[in-house]
């Protein structure tokens, strides 16, 4: 069995000592805030300590033939992101999560995912980085990659400690650390919508295609229907704030039935549009940042068939939103199924990569007060400044710098090309990303 020495938790002061794959394995959920369904998590270790560092997760790739590239990628992407950071990780401790198949036992998942164990372990390897322990967790048991001991490490596996009981879970709890449960809970309150009234919100989505996607391909029209989204959004956000609080799955419900159909529609178009998606993301703190969220995950649950990928924008200011007042559990879920629907979205990739190497947002916030406070000296003054529209330098996720005043997310994060704009899908049009 391989001892581990990893300090975790909300503040620097507070040290949790982890021994061996079964406390690894019952602190995963407190270190991603949920519980991982069908997921690589790949966590960066520093130090002699093995002190947690960035993180990432991606779904389980289907195909085999995907395993050898997915591993290259994620072992790049967590090393170099941490280097970018400003540490080179010592180790990396792997978890691949996925519930058995119909027909299959535990330790069977486990075998058939062993392939990809190994290539991850390669992938690190070959960057000078090794792979201090690798977890297959399934059915409630796990197993070690790496321990060769049966004594400890046997082949039935060994069961995940009872909720609630661990050391992790009595410290996480103390420092008011929630597991907010899986990820395909959280997924869920993402879904778009099923049945009669999916087919009811397409022909919607249909109908404002045909009326505003002509217009969002004209430059004059296209700042009219800007300027309508922002305001019917506004609207949609007011009314939204006025309902009352309620669990989860009653204010989602609550959510959907304030909005319409043809709402939710012109909404989601609009937003394709990316200078106006660019604005909206303003509304990231203060009294605007819990309606503009509860917004956008509606405005994701009404993305039916064929508008899947349509959204991305609303997922993405979801993960913005989350990220920006602190919650990033719920802002990696978001941006990660933006990702899934469009993986060239440069602003859910930014904002994802940032999110996971733990960097600060307050630089892209201090971006967007600026554009707001010069937006509105232009339309009250026609020139001068006002408090908070001071021009910032942005940095991109890996701390590059941009120039100054780049205030848009995508081009303060500096890798948007001005005039970007595609067609995309069966129905609609995408401007930009």
């Amino acid at each position: 069995m391989n001892k581990h020495h990893e300090s975790t938790g909300p503040s620097d002061e507070q040290q949790i000592t982890l021994r061996g794959p079964a406390e690894l394995a019952d602190a995963l959920p407190y270190l991603m805030g949920f519980h991982p369904n069908d997921s690589v998590v790949m966590v960066a270790l520093h130090g002699g300590r093995g002190r947690f560092g960035g993180r990432l997760r991606l779904g389980i790739p289907q195909s085999e033939q995907e395993w050898p590239s997915v591993a290259e990628q994620l072992a790049e992407c967590l090393i170099k992101g941490s280097e970018r950071r400003g540490g080179r990780p010592d180790a990396i401790v792997v978890f691949l999560c996925q519930d058995p198949a119909e027909g299959e036992s535990g330790n069977q998942t486990m075998e058939r995912l062993r392939p990809f164990a190994q290539r991850l372990r390669t992938a690190c390897g070959a960057l000078d980085v090794p792979v201090l322990e690798a977890l297959c967790i399934s059915g409630n048991r796990f197993w070690s990659y790496v321990c060769p001991d049966a004594r400890c490490c046997p082949a039935e596996g060994n069961p995940l400690a009872m909720p609630g009981t661990s050391v992790m879970a009595a410290a996480a709890t103390y420092a008011g650390v929630q597991v907010r449960g899986s990820l395909r809970e959280m997924e869920a309150r993402l879904t778009p919508q099923s049945g009669v009234t999916g087919r009811e919100q397409q022909l919607a989505l249909d109908s404002a295609g045909s009326a505003l996607v002509p217009k969002l391909l004209d430059e004059e029209n296209r700042r009219e229907v800007s300027d309508a989204t922002l305001k019917l959004a506004r609207r949609l956000m007011k009314r939204i704030g006025r309902a009352p609080a309620a669990t989860p799955s009653l204010s989602d419900l609550n959510d959907d039935r304030l909005i319409s159909h043809e709402e939710a529609a012109t909404a989601i178009l609009g937003l394709q549009d990316r200078e106006t998606r660019d604005r909206a993301a303003e509304w990231m703190e203060g009294p605007e940042a819990e309606s503009a969220l509860r917004l956008w995950r509606a405005l994701a649950r009404r993305c039916v068939a064929p508008y899947e990928e349509h959204a991305a924008a609303p997922l993405t200011l979801a993960g913005w939103v989350s990220w920006s007042t602190g919650d990033e559990p719920a802002a990696r879920v978001a941006l990660g199924l933006a990702l899934r629907l469009d993986p060239g979205y440069t602003f859910a990739q930014l904002l994802h990569e940032a999110c996971n190497q733990g960097l600060d947002p307050e630089t892209l916030r201090r971006c967007l007060r600026g554009e707001r406070g010069t937006r509105t000296v232009r339309r009250g003054h026609g020139a001068g400044r006002v408090a908070g529209a001071r021009p910032v330098q942005a940095q991109t996720a890996g701390q590059r710098r941009t120039r100054t005043g780049s205030a848009r997310p995508g081009t303060a994060l500096g890798r948007r090309r001005a005039g970007q704009s595609r067609t995309q899908g069966r129905r609609g049009t995408r401007t930009g990303r």
